[in-house]
């Protein structure tokens, strides 16, 4: 008995962490700003990882726990990539933006 309502539970926090996902797909596509896009794709990882746990859990399968760690290392080394490039682009546009109005004073 208490098996039947540990799993409906952890059904019921698979969908709720599903509908989390869409809400911040939503924000990873209306964010304003590339900062509040990589934070959305790093909460994805999370909560994706979180998902595969609680999947883990309701399947009684364990090597579903090494694919949740794994799956976070991937993530968040893409979201080091993307911040890192995200840099770039940024010092490339201040450096072309300092070059126009260097040779406008002139």
């Amino acid at each position: 008995m208490l098996r039947v309502i540990l799993d409906a539970y952890l059904v019921l926090l698979l969908a709720i962490l599903a509908f989390f996902i869409l809400l911040i797909m939503i924000r990873a596509v209306l964010g304003p700003a590339v900062a509040d896009r990589l934070m959305a794709v790093n909460m994805i990882g999370t909560v994706a990882s979180m998902l595969i746990c609680f999947l883990a859990i309701v399947l009684e399968e364990d090597w579903l726990f090494d694919v949740a760690v794994v799956y976070s290392m991937i993530s968040f080394l893409s979201v080091v990539i993307l911040s890192k490039v995200s840099i770039g682009v940024h010092r490339d546009n201040k450096e072309k933006t300092e070059k126009e109005e260097q040779s406008e004073c002139r």
